[in-house]
């Protein structure tokens, strides 16, 4: 997702010093906080100078408005999420790798809470993010059923299921361990949940094949 709002706003700016980008950053990591703790209609911008100890004319000084703060927290999230370099794995490799993701996102509460919080708040009429959830789900379930498809074509799986459904099933069990997770840290392993929820499937649509 690009710096930018859907209604045409222009990109923030980054400011030329040293000192201008430490600010910035600053106070897009405050944003981020706030806007996973209140979700962002809640959060107000003047709460979030005011954790910043700037100005709300200090913090329009580099988003110029709400809506684009946010844009560029989500942009945050993802350069936090993802390696932008590495290629995506393979078949059963993608599926592994969304193990893998789980388990580092134990590791990484505020991000969960921040995508937990606005992909639920985005449902709302209106909201500002609310087409960045929509392409993210879309993206997220066309990379999972390609990796189904992918091990099917590499000889992993056997299987004539309904590979969206199965990439529906695989992303709700994830954002549900989320949810869970953020309200019982001790009593969720999002990793081992997920990679037997996998598994579980896997077996499934070979034994349907069979």
């Amino acid at each position: 997702m690009s710096e930018s709002t859907p209604n045409g706003e222009r990109q923030p700016r980054t400011g030329k010093s040293l000192k201008a980008q430490q600010r910035r950053h600053e106070i897009l990591r405050i944003a981020m906080d706030t806007f996973a703790t209140r979700g962002y209609n809640n959060a107000s911008l003047q709460e979030i100078a005011d954790r910043a100890g700037v100005t709300q004319a200090g913090v329009l000084h580099y988003f110029r408005s709400k809506t684009l703060l946010l844009a560029s927290v989500l942009q945050l999230r993802d350069d936090t999420d993802t390696d932008q370099d590495k290629e995506r794995p393979r078949g059963l490799a993608f599926l592994q790798h969304l193990v893998d993701t789980m388990r580092r996102n134990a590791e990484r509460e505020g991000i969960v809470r921040l995508y937990a919080v606005l992909s639920a708040e985005s449902t709302t009429e209106g909201h500002p993010a609310q087409d960045y959830f929509r392409d993210r789900y879309e993206s997220l379930r066309a990379d999972v059923t390609a990796a189904l498809a992918e091990a099917h074509e590499l000889g992993e799986v056997r299987a004539d299921a309904n590979l969206e459904e199965a990439a529906n099933a695989i992303i709700a069990v994830m954002d549900g361990l989320q949810i869970q997770w953020l309200l019982a840290p001790d009593s969720v392993d999002m990793s081992a949940a997920t990679d037997r929820v996998i598994t579980a499937l896997l077996a499934d649509i070979t034994a349907k094949h069979t």
